[in-house]
């Protein structure tokens, strides 16, 4: 199977994956994204404790891609600590901007790396980054 085929089907995985898609019992903060030229729309919600993100979940609807790169994010910054996850995304929107291309870098982004080339795809980029967006905006208010 050759990587391309492999990381189609992982995020065909992730996107029916319901693990993280629920409502968190408390959170410390949560923020809606919505994509309107597609009509993704999730709310992430995290719980911090004394700066870890100890839980995250999310709720709303969208497409594969949207789905499968929230679900990915979550696996990640769980039980890291925001100043960690916020590292994390920086790493994702700047692979998907093509301007971070450093394998020691992209390794921290474990199985997200799967979206490496949907730059190749501009009607998908949205997609793949609104999660990463919306927790950036969300830890805003820690």
């Amino acid at each position: 199977m050759d990587l391309s085929a492999l990381y189609t089907e992982l995020i065909l995985e992730h996107s029916q994956k319901s693990e993280h898609k629920r409502q968190l019992k408390t959170s410390t903060c949560s923020e809606r994204g919505h994509n309107p030229s597609c009509g993704d729309d999730i709310t992430i919600e995290l719980l911090v404790e004394d700066g870890k993100i100890v839980d995250a979940a999310f709720t709303g609807s969208g497409c594969a891609i949207s789905q499968a790169s929230t679900s990915m994010m979550i696996d990640l910054i769980k039980g890291r600590s925001a100043e960690e996850a916020q590292t994390l995304a920086n790493i994702f929107l700047g692979m998907i901007k093509r301007e971070i291309s450093s394998e020691a870098e992209l390794e921290l982004l474990e199985e997200a790396i799967a979206f490496q080339n949907v730059s190749n795809m501009p009607a998908r980029v949205k997609c793949a980054v609104l999660a990463w967006h919306t927790l950036t905006e969300a830890m805003k208010e820690l």
